[in-house]
């Protein structure tokens, strides 16, 4: 009987599903015009493999640029983002030159091909905006006062 327990228990817990990583985020859907680029001289600036963030580019990578509209709606460095017609999830560690608006650029690494091939298109994206924390809550509710004296308390600890 004791053993019967104790394997009910372990296939309780072990059955218990890992928590995705997309069920950390709100998703938030819009449409946007999609090009894509690579890291060429031609098509970047003078470091062609670092990101206006400082991040570096290498082929493979599923990053993306954003126009500063975008940035400022809530696509900050390292947001994730789902772009119709791909499988990956792809994280923004770029932005655009301030002329665009709603636009994204889609990293190719040097697949000068493949961003010809893909041109540029209408697409939806979402893009995940953090979930707010417990801790976030808590602190949301307290008065200035109290937000003062719980970091004065944790900046002595």
């Amino acid at each position: 009987m004791r053993s019967l327990f104790i394997i009910c228990v372990l296939l309780f817990y072990g059955c218990k599903k890992e928590p995705r990583f997309e069920d950390d985020y709100d998703w938030h859907t819009i449409k946007v015009t999609a090009s894509a680029y690579n890291s060429t001289k031609a098509q970047t600036d003078s470091n062609q493999h670092i990101t206006a963030f400082g991040d570096s580019l290498k082929p493979g990578l599923k990053y993306i640029a954003v126009s500063n509209d975008l940035f400022r709606k809530g696509l900050k460095r390292d947001t994730p983002v789902k772009i119709e017609g791909f499988d990956s999830l792809y994280f923004v560690k770029d932005r655009m030159h301030s002329r665009w608006r709603n636009k994204i650029d889609i990293y190719m690494g040097l697949d000068i091909k493949a961003a010809r091939k893909w041109g540029r298109k209408k697409v939806s994206i979402s893009y995940g905006v953090p979930k707010p924390t417990e801790i976030d809550t808590i602190s949301k509710s307290l008065t200035p006062r109290e937000r003062r004296y719980q970091n004065k308390v944790s900046d002595n600890n």
